[in-house]
């Protein structure tokens, strides 16, 4: 079979699957989550490979039913985990439509359009962080990559040399430094720059769970004592565990004193720049070096967009341009090239899902959305204060909130085995989905509004489910 449909199968495909996705999406807040726990599989797939293919349409048909019978829908308003939101409906057309026409964003000469959107995306960006001139940045697959960027840019603006000549170059062992909390791609990110793990010092989080600007400063100037070279804070907006906001202005000082970059992990929080009633909760965002953005986060469009943003639009090429002969050159072109400010080189247009989100919905609809979600959040931690089987465990500043079970006898190891039963018996029937997780050393259960689909009636159900899976799980252990 050809790859090139005529076009009355290729508007029947297309069609059919607009029908199975408007399906879906009408779905989505009554869905349950996954599969009932003794219907789940997690074995291999064992197809030979196809020789000659099958019917478009019957193929379209199944793996759409397959992937929303059995899949795990984390666009679901039942759903209470991690980071993964449900996508705006122009997101995902808008994933279509870059899919169609496959722009090549590394170089402007054979993007232009595509390249300019991404640019003008960054822009708003950048001006909703306060920056008004002087600023760069580019679309990453993620956070991960965005704060892999970030770090290699606090490198490239400490040791310019050695992008070149490399770390050795560098004449003692660079230090960065992160919370206790802050997120492991650091770590990850540490280990690929070349100046290894160990590197990352990860400094104690104080009882609001945010980074100890004191306990840094300390940290930093020990490190300059015994010859290493500290030369990169990271400030988190939004922790993974529990959606904390580090001071970014005291550890701003802390940076400013020490010649430090600094870098705002706000893959997560730092959305709230969108919102002009609640723009405080990242107070001194506009105090960094660098910003990591995930718009696949608290920005609600599809998997993967990531941002790296920084004010020193110069120190992107130091960090990452490399000359290609190959590479074409847009005559008289005043705009960078993406492949000259990017870790990557062939690159999808990640940007339009977020521009076209803003062009049909407008930034007023994330002030809506990021105060609604902060209005259930705020109901959901009231309601743990009246619960008869949980407490909050530290007050919520985002939209993620710790809760445990209450307990004077249990013991750290007891307790964790108590929430790792209770998260299970809950996500059991496939209905919802919270998780358990350590934060600050102790076990809690973790719950995160991050559909724009959720409501209070969601909320009501899962009190429902959370009370009675506790009496369920402490009925047995008596």
């Amino acid at each position: 079979m050809r790859f090139d449909f005529d076009s009355a199968t290729r508007r029947k495909l297309g069609y059919r699957l607009i029908d199975h996705v408007d399906d879906y999406f009408t779905s989505l807040p009554d869905r349950k989550v996954q599969l009932p726990a003794d219907q789940r599989t997690y074995g291999v797939l064992d197809n030979l490979l196809p020789e000659t293919g099958e019917d478009p349409i019957a193929v379209l048909d199944n793996v759409c039913r397959e992937m929303i019978d059995k899949g795990f829908h984390v666009p679901a308003a039942n759903y209470f985990g991690l980071m993964n939101p449900t996508p705006t409906y122009m997101g995902f057309l808008a994933e279509a439509l870059v899919a169609a026409l496959n722009p090549q964003l590394a170089t402007l000469a054979r993007s232009q359009l595509a390249s300019k959107i991404e640019l003008e995306t960054i822009r708003w960006m950048a001006e909703r962080v306060g920056w008004s001139s002087d600023f760069g940045g580019t679309f990453t697959s993620g956070g991960n990559e965005a704060n892999f960027s970030g770090l290699a840019l606090a490198l490239a603006a400490r040791f310019p040399n050695a992008i070149e000549e490399g770390v050795a170059s560098i004449g003692g062992q660079p230090v960065v430094y992160g919370s206790t909390e802050s997120h492991h791609s650091l770590d990850k990110s540490a280990g690929l720059l070349g100046i290894g793990r160990k590197a990352l010092r990860r400094i104690p989080v104080d009882d609001k769970l945010q980074m100890d600007p004191t306990k840094l400063e300390e940290a930093v100037e020990q490190d300059g004592r015994s010859g290493r070279k500290p030369f990169c804070a990271v400030a988190t907006a939004g922790t993974t565990n529990s959606g904390v906001v580090d001071d970014m202005v005291a550890i701003a000082d802390v940076c400013r004193r020490h010649q430090l970059w600094l870098h705002v992990d706000g893959a997560y929080g730092a959305a709230a720049v969108f919102s002009d009633k609640h723009r405080d909760l990242v107070r001194g965002i506009e105090l960094a070096d660098s910003i990591t953005v995930d718009p696949h986060k608290w920005l609600a469009v599809p998997f993967a967009a990531g941002v790296i943003l920084t004010r020193h639009p110069t120190i992107l090429e130091t960090a990452f341009s490399v000359a290609a002969p190959y590479m074409p050159k847009a005559a008289g072109a005043g705009l960078p090239d993406n492949a000259r400010v990017s870790t990557q080189w062939t690159r999808r247009m990640n940007s339009l899902k977020l521009w076209l989100t803003l062009r049909v919905h407008g930034r007023k609809a994330y002030e809506d959305h990021i105060d609604r979600q902060l209005q259930l959040t705020r109901s959901f931690a009231a309601w743990l204060q009246r619960s008869e089987n949980f407490e909050l465990a530290a007050p919520p500043t985002l939209t993620i909130v710790n809760f445990r079970i209450k307990s004077n006898r249990l013991d750290a190891q007891q307790m964790a085995a108590l929430h790792s039963q209770i998260a299970e018996e809950l996500t059991r029937d496939g209905q919802r989905w919270i998780s358990d997780t350590i934060v600050n050393g102790a076990s809690v259960l973790r719950m995160m509004i991050i559909s724009y689909l959720t409501e209070e009636r969601h909320l009501q159900d899962l009190q429902i489910a959370l009370e009675a899976a506790a009496r369920t799980v402490t009925s047995r252990a008596h």
